[in-house]
């Protein structure tokens, strides 16, 4: 049994299928990189796997257990599932500390000592400790989308979700936000990441999962789709990423 297991999943807004029976598993401690075109989906299914987007039919499950459609308990998901995206979405009226510390104290009912004392650890070990009390416009875009990691770290997340996360970062700032992931691939996260950072992709996923028509056109280990993809449209995309040297 897959950890994420994805079955025929739709979502629709009017008369537009973003997903049209996307399909999908997802295994523990898998990187899995999402990949394809704007408008195939990536973004969409993340947001179904979290619950922030009800899905239209099919069915999403966790460890066996369903988690997608009426009387799922939502909260009890997002304790488990992880997501960061690629526009921080920190609070701007909170300190760093306090961002971090919101999720486990509301949620995880642990004590602010507890929770200060995790973020404190996290915080450390990206080197932004220093940081702890300042607030988000007085950090970096690299800095802060390496907080909004964190935030999600201190829920101890099952599997932790990656929306585009260095889209909106000047280029010398998205190593340092690269490396963390890098760190947490190496500690065995689960991970499912939407990326158009082909080389990452590369680099560290244990499966590339190309979108397109709302449907995994095709999936494969990175070495298979990067250099040998079976499907036409897969070949067509990746021929327009290394033309833009982005491969």
């Amino acid at each position: 049994m897959a950890l994420v297991e994805i079955r025929n999943v739709r979502k629709t807004y009017g008369t537009f299928n973003v997903l049209n029976g996307m399909t999908l598993d997802v295994e523990e401690h898998q990187v899995v990189c999402l990949i394809g075109p704007s408008g195939c989906g990536k973004s969409t299914l993340l947001r179904c796997i979290n619950g922030l987007e009800p899905i239209s039919g099919g069915e999403i499950k966790l460890h066996g257990d369903r988690v997608s459609g009426a009387g799922v308990d939502v909260n009890a998901l997002r304790r488990d599932v992880g997501i960061v995206f690629q526009s921080f979405n920190l609070f701007p009226h909170m300190s760093v500390i306090e961002n971090i510390c919101l999720a486990p104290m509301k949620v995880l009912g642990q004590s602010r000592d507890e929770a200060e004392a995790r973020a404190m650890q996290l915080l450390k070990r990206i080197k932004l400790d220093h940081k702890a009390k300042e607030f988000p416009d007085r950090l970096s875009g690299g800095q802060q989308q390496r907080v909004a990691i964190v935030r999600a770290l201190a829920m101890d997340p099952i599997v932790l979700l990656l929306d585009e996360i260095t889209s909106a970062l000047d280029p010398e700032l998205v190593s340092e936000v690269l490396n963390i992931v890098r760190d947490l691939v190496t500690e065995g996260m689960t991970m499912m990441l939407a990326t158009h950072e082909m080389g990452f992709a590369k680099e560290v996923a244990s499966k590339v999962c190309f979108l397109y028509g709302g449907v995994v056109h095709e999936e494969g280990p990175p070495e298979q789709i990067f250099t040998e993809p079976k499907q036409e449209r897969t070949r067509q995309f990746l021929d327009k990423i290394i033309e833009a040297g982005r491969l």
